[in-house]
């Protein structure tokens, strides 16, 4: 399918507990690293869309 790459660091974890927070609920330990891989295919895959449509950038309707 994808190559899902061995990239960390794409969410700042203290902003998203935050938002969790904010919610009123707890954060699990893994949580943020489970949505760093999450985001990581997302991206992914909109480039492979901006691709298959002959396009070099990346556009929030690859999404």
């Amino acid at each position: 399918m994808y190559e899902v790459l061995k990239m960390a660091g794409l969410v700042v974890a203290s902003k998203v507990k935050d938002i969790i927070k904010a919610q009123e609920m707890n954060c699990a330990g893994d949580f943020t690293d489970a949505l760093d891989k999450e985001i990581e295919v997302l991206v992914i895959k909109a480039c492979a869309r901006a691709k298959s449509n002959d396009r070099k950038t990346v556009r929030p309707g690859d999404l």
